[in-house]
């Protein structure tokens, strides 16, 4: 058993480790470049959307394999779900950089946001039921579930139906973050909190329903500034329980 675990770590096997994650991360691309490919076909996209998509999942798939821990054998049928989202979302992203055609085909990108949506749920299930449930492919998750509220938040602007000011939305998380550098208590674990994940769905469906052309501007901007003062509420809750406990040990931290 000593020696199985020394050989985990050589250079050889984690080289094996990278080559299948490489694999994985190439097949999504693959997948980026034929879901581009039919977009233009069927659609006739920009000519730019291969690089504004192409290039964002690269930025995904550069930070999975940066977080990537060395005993990892491979993705994961969880995690394959996931990238899959990924590969929605990166499509999406590209959309926002061509304002003009996401309006002529907001239904489509709104039915391509729902789809990413429905696969949030599919890969906690797919976690459970092949036991392939991990640290990393939560957090994985869970920076997927940020961005792709950017990028919904960023779209809605992209078709004026909310001011800019509806990219706070898609920001806060990254602020919090960020200000996490500066103020370390910041960045202890928080409890599970349905409060917390019930908003995070609210925001995601939220800002997919204002896509819909259907939705006024000023029904959206509504919708959009509810969603946002329910961010800062859920935002404010965390931080007055980090605060409180801010001169805690993080080990005596309990919930």
């Amino acid at each position: 058993m000593r020696d199985s675990t020394v050989k985990i770590w050589e250079p050889g096997h984690r080289a094996g480790i990278r080559r299948r994650g490489w694999g994985e991360l190439a097949a999504g691309l693959v997948l980026v470049a034929v879901l581009v490919e039919w977009v233009h076909w069927a659609f006739s996209a920009p000519q730019g959307l291969r690089f504004t998509a192409g290039g964002t999942y690269l930025v995904i798939a550069t930070l999975f394999l940066w977080t990537w821990p060395p005993a990892r054998s491979g993705l994961g049928w969880a995690n394959r779900v996931t990238l899959l989202r990924a590969v929605l979302i990166a499509v999406i992203a590209g959309l926002i950089a061509f304002p003009a055609f996401m309006q002529r085909h907001s239904e489509g990108i709104a039915a391509l946001a729902l789809l990413a949506l429905s696969l949030d749920g599919i890969d906690g299930w797919v976690a459970r039921r092949t036991g392939s449930a991990s640290a990393f492919g939560a957090r994985f998750d869970m920076e997927l579930d940020a961005f792709f509220i950017l990028v919904l938040s960023a779209a809605v602007v992209a078709l004026d139906k909310v001011g800019s000011w509806a990219l706070l939305i898609g920001l806060a998380r990254y602020a919090f973050v960020g200000a996490g550098i500066y103020l370390p208590w910041l960045h202890r674990d928080l409890p599970l909190s349905y409060f917390r994940k019930t908003v995070c769905v609210w925001q995601v469906t939220t800002l997919l329903i204002c896509l819909l052309p259907i939705v006024s501007a000023s029904l959206a901007s509504s919708l959009a500034a509810f969603s946002l003062l329910l961010l800062v509420v859920s935002f404010g809750r965390d931080v007055r329980w980090l605060w409180r406990r801010r001169a805690v040990p993080p080990s005596l931290n309990a919930f």
